[in-house]
Formats: structure tokens, C-alpha cells, sequence
């Protein structure tokens, strides 16, 4: 599995698998070329012709957990603005898309996770049309819930506008802790309004996860976790065991 993080220069993902301190001494000492931001840009045939054989590989971090990590770079911050001067929305929302195709797929990857930004820009309408099939992880609140229905109606506008081939193939309630009334009820409301969507299990508040992404690994790798650390990594497994369930017709179409 490959994840890809596009959420901003912060690099959450870098921080939860431990590479970030790595990661950023890279950026520091400008070893960190190319990168996520210069996949974007219209020099990246060239570049990655003057790298070689399988170039996105100088990108690829490991994390240990069985899975890799495409870190997200501070030049992120002026790839929004080279996109915004994309003329043909197609082309301006598709690059992402064609690099994934041109230059990861041959890595033969089972499943490419992207992690957007949590608004709409051009760099999530890249994500978007690449990904196809978009889970949205939701913690328990008014707008939280907006911001899901935002991003199911940015989705619709584009299927309809674009002929994008892309839907809301989960949404999952997080961090919820079921034992105060509010969230039971938000709860309720983001089952009602993503009936067709909802995953099947939410996943339980656990200090432990936090804990767990401070210390640069992610609650899977806790040694003795808590009853929530235990609720929640069933959680994370049944909800994935429906997502492969929920993807196999596109898979099998593919």
C-alpha cells in the first residue's frame, strides 16, 4: 500500500510514522528534490527522465508498517497557484491523475491512499479525480457534518460537470465518544443523512491514538493497548474489510 499525502506542508503522515524529524532535515538541507510539489509541474517528464528507471521510487519513504509513505512537501504552498493558471479544468484537475498513472502504477501497488487537504482547492480536486472512489473521515459535529455534505456536493458538481468518474464510497464516523448524549445523537444525524455511505462501524475517542501518533507510529503498533485502542483497531479492520467489499466492482471493471 502506498499512501500519498497532498494535506499540506505540516506532514501529518510523515509525523504518525515516525520520518518526519527524517523527513525534514531533507527539506532543510534542500535534499528533498523531487518531491510530491514537482510531480505537478510540467517539468516532471523531463525530470524524472533525467532520474531513470522508476523515479518515484527517490520519493518513496518506508514506514515500517507494511506500508509507504509519499510525504507531503512545503511546495505544495505554490503548486495551487501554478494550477490556477490551468486554463482547461480538465487538464488543471487531471495531473495528479495522469502521474499516478504514468508513474506509480507500474510499482504495482494494491491500493494508493491519498490524504487531501480539508477544503477546496485545485490540489483536492486533484486527489479527487484521481482517487475515484473518496472516504471521509468525520469526527462528530455541525461542521464536520458540513464539510461532508460539501464534499459530496464538490463531487456531484464535478461528476456533472467534468464527466468525472468518482463517488462518496465511505464516510466514517471518528473519534466519537459514545459516552456523552451529543455524540450519540451526531451520531444518529450522520447515519441518517449518509445512509448509502456510512461505514459499518464508528471509531471509538482513544487517548491512545494520539498517543500513539506523538510517539511516530500509529495504534497498531501499540504494545498494550487500551479497551478503546482494542475497540477502535476492530474498527479500522471491519471498516476496511467493507471497503475492499464496497471497491470490488470497480476493481473487477477495471
Amino acid at each position: 500500500m502506498l499512501l500519498v499525502d497532498l494535506a499540506g506542508k505540516q506532514g501529518d503522515l510523515a509525523q504518525v510514522f515516525g520520518i518526519w524529524s527524517q523527513y525534514q532535515q531533507a527539506i532543510e538541507e534542500d535534499e528533498a528534490w523531487p518531491n510530491i510539489s514537482t510531480v505537478f509541474q510540467d517539468e516532471w517528464p523531463a525530470i524524472a527522465d533525467r532520474i531513470g528507471k522508476q523515479p518515484v521510487e527517490e520519493l518513496i519513504y518506508s514506514t515500517g508498517e507494511l506500508v509507504d509513505l509519499l510525504p507531503a512537501h512545503p511546495g505544495l504552498d505554490g503548486v495551487e497557484a501554478e494550477l490556477a493558471r490551468v486554463d482547461d479544468p480538465q487538464e488543471r484537475y487531471s495531473r495528479f491523475a495522469k502521474f499516478l498513472d504514468d508513474y506509480v502504477d507500474p510499482l504495482r501497488y494494491d491500493i494508493v491512499l491519498i490524504d487531501l487537504p480539508g477544503h477546496s482547492d485545485n490540489i483536492t480536486y486533484n486527489g479527487l479525480w484521481a482517487a475515484g472512489n473518496v472516504i471521509a473521515p468525520v469526527e462528530m459535529g455541525t461542521f464536520e457534518e458540513g464539510q461532508a455534505q460539501q464534499l459530496r456536493t464538490d463531487i456531484g458538481a464535478m461528476r456533472e460537470t467534468l464527466s468525472a468518474d468518482m463517488e462518496l464510497t465511505m464516510v466514517v464516523p471518528s473519534m466519537v465518544d459514545m459516552r456523552t448524549r451529543l455524540a450519540r445523537e451526531y451520531l444518529n444525524t450522520f447515519q441518517d443523512e449518509f445512509s448509502e455511505t456510512i461505514a459499518p462501524r464508528h471509531i471509538p475517542k482513544s487517548q491512545d491514538i494520539r498517543t500513539a501518533a506523538d510517539r511516530g507510529h500509529t495504534v497498531f503498533r501499540k504494545d498494550s493497548p487500551s479497551d478503546t485502542a482494542e475497540r477502535a483497531r476492530s474498527a479500522f479492520i471491519a471498516n476496511a474489510e467493507a471497503l475492499i467489499e464496497r471497491l470490488k466492482p470497480s476493481v473487477i471493471q477495471a
